[in-house]
């Protein structure tokens, strides 16, 4: 059942060094509070899972937290690369990072496999595609009824699953609204959870007919962090901040910039500074 804590409580209980951990989100909803907070308490060794890796994949790595990358785009939405990831894979910077990538339709059926506790997701896909040449993860499987080959991955096993939403209940069930990603299959198929919001509420009263609902039973943690999904958006509460994924080009560029920023915006800050500063904008 889930327990109503602080975020740095929540991140100390369900993750540790070395765990596989996705923090999802699909345009908006990312977790930057929570992934904040993973690299405020220096998690290390860590398989970082995403269908796309953005800005957050971006610091994690370039502040070391990461061994492995398992995704299937990465890149700043709208603006171009990732320089924290191409400075890890091409230079070793701060060290050398593994790389699995996937398609979108690979990483979305191993997420379910992952949540029906399935050990592989296998699909019609990669037909004609070359990343099977450079993922050894990716088989080919015949199917036993039509003879047919399919192509097979591993089911996403995670340790930890960190998500944002918008509200929660005082009974610990959790609403998500707006675009939905795999944001509930992580959950699933993740041994603990942490869930950040924008609100706890008595009751979530009209909701949209998209919207989902993680019952309390799915989630270990639950913690209360008002725009903690900065610079990204929460649909209904506060837009994207373009700005800023401008910005991160010129900061994440160059090494030192990147370090001053982090040491500013993140180590020496507060858990609730990203929420702060998005209140004013």
């Amino acid at each position: 059942m889930a327990a109503f804590m602080n975020l740095a409580e929540a991140i100390a209980k369900c993750l540790k060094d070395g765990d596989k951990v996705a923090m999802e989100g699909f345009t908006h909803l990312i977790p930057y509070a929570a992934g904040h907070e993973v690299i405020r308490q220096k998690r290390k060794d860590l398989t970082i899972v995403r269908m796309t890796p953005d800005l957050l994949y971006d610091q994690l790595i370039g502040m070391g937290a990461a061994k492995k990358i398992v995704f299937s785009w990465g890149g700043n939405p709208g603006v171009g690369s990732l320089h924290r990831l191409r400075d890890a894979v091409e230079r070793g910077w701060p060290h050398p990072i593994e790389v699995e990538e996937h398609s979108h339709a690979a990483m979305a059926n191993a997420y379910d496999a992952g949540a029906a506790g399935l050990p592989f997701a296998v699909f019609r896909g990669y037909r004609g595609a070359e990343l099977p040449k450079v993922n050894p993860n990716i088989k080919k499987v015949t199917c036993p009824f039509t003879g047919e080959e399919l192509a097979a991955v591993p089911a996403l096993d995670l340790d930890c699953a960190i998500i944002h939403a918008q509200r929660a209940n005082r009974n610990g069930d959790v609403l998500i609204e707006g675009i939905i990603g795999v944001q509930k299959e992580a959950v699933l198929g993740a041994k603990k959870s942490v869930v950040t919001v924008e609100e706890v509420v008595d009751n979530f009263g009209d909701v949209s007919p998209n919207a989902c609902v993680l019952p309390s039973w799915t989630v270990t943690a639950i913690a209360e962090v008002p725009g903690g999904a900065h610079p990204s958006f929460a649909h209904g509460y506060y837009r994207r901040d373009n700005a800023f994924y401008k910005q991160w080009d010129y900061i994440a560029r160059d090494r030192d910039s990147f370090l001053q920023w982090m040491r500013e915006n993140v180590i020496q800050a507060s858990p609730d500074a990203f929420a702060q500063y998005a209140k004013k904008v």
